[in-house]
């Protein structure tokens, strides 16, 4: 049997897909990158908040600090890191105006003044 987060609309059909770590975490660096302008990594540390999807976690596993450490990586050096586990994010889909459940997204945002 196969259990979905979300609600599968009548004749929609869903893909199979398998894991991979290394890709996991390099997205945590991508995403905590993009958060940032690569052209300021020298200004002063940012207050980074992260939300990752807990099925990112159920999926890593023992390798759940990697995907931080990855992202901390991205951040100028200094910057305090704090976040939570959610169980799927509500978000605009991209061809429409309402929401979709996302499900094993990490999200980061980044405080600084400038």
């Amino acid at each position: 049997s196969m259990t979905f987060a979300g609600d599968i609309p009548q004749g929609w059909t869903a893909q199979l897909m398998r894991a991979n770590f290394d890709w996991i975490i390099a997205a945590a660096q991508d995403s905590a990158a993009a958060a940032i302008n690569a052209e300021t990594l020298d200004t002063p540390a940012c207050l980074t908040i992260a939300v990752s999807c807990v099925g990112r976690r159920i999926v890593l596993g023992d390798r759940t600090a990697d995907e931080l450490e990855a992202a901390v990586s991205a951040l100028p050096a200094g910057s305090p890191l704090i976040g939570f586990y959610s169980y799927g994010e509500l978000a605009p889909q991209s061809r429409g105006a309402c929401c979709d459940l996302h499900n094993q997204t990490m999200t980061i945002t980044t405080i600084r003044e400038v």
